[in-house]
């Protein structure tokens, strides 16, 4: 990857998805819908969110949102509001449909210690993408820059809110949506330029 990109605050901003392109999973019903048009896909883009944690010790009890997108729809599912697993353990344990998101080391761990759910064909973007300008791990603004050449927003009031609220705030359902969705369409560029390997 070229590091020949401009700071992050000269470059356009990313505009991500719309309120009207988001699903909030509320009850079994929206989930038995959103399930099924989930199913049907080949990749979707995964995200977790979770209360942080503030206390040296303090365990996580999360996740406490997923997020699945398709390329044009994000389903929210607020694990508070869906006391059921409610059909995730098909979609995140299918072997067949490729998950794609980046940094998803502790969300695949919470998935499994308190959720039982075992999340297969995974692809973590940070590490799928490393190169020499991003050694370590590059993350979703980083991969914004450089594919999209746009500024994607994260604010740490929003990444450290309460997201185990049963009722989420509107920058918080946009935040959690774009994450997931975000993690799809940098998938998609990468593969379109070869930095990927065809699935």
């Amino acid at each position: 990857m070229s590091s020949n990109i401009a700071p992050d605050s000269e470059l356009p901003p990313y505009a991500g998805v719309t309120l009207a392109d988001i699903i909030l999973v509320l009850s079994p019903q929206a989930a038995a819908e959103a399930n099924e048009a989930l199913m049907t896909q080949d990749v979707i883009g995964f995200d977790t969110e979770a209360k942080p944690t503030f206390n040296k010790g303090e365990k996580s009890s999360g996740p406490h949102l997923i997020q699945l997108a398709t390329a044009d729809r994000v389903y929210l599912y607020p694990l508070s509001r869906l006391p059921e697993h409610h059909g995730l353990e098909a979609i995140l344990e299918s072997p067949r449909i490729l998950k794609v998101g980046f940094g998803l080391g502790s969300d695949l761990a919470q998935l499994k210690s308190r959720m039982g759910i075992e999340a297969k064909n995974i692809l973590d973007l940070s590490r799928a993408l490393k190169s020499e300008t991003h050694k370590h791990s590059l993350g979703a603004k980083s991969a914004v820059a450089h594919f999209f050449g746009q500024r994607l927003q994260k604010s740490k009031r929003t990444t450290t809110s309460n997201w185990a609220n049963p009722n989420l705030t509107e920058r918080q359902i946009l935040y959690a949506a774009n994450d997931a969705q975000v993690a799809l369409r940098v998938y998609h560029a990468a593969l379109a330029l070869g930095h990927l390997p065809p699935t």
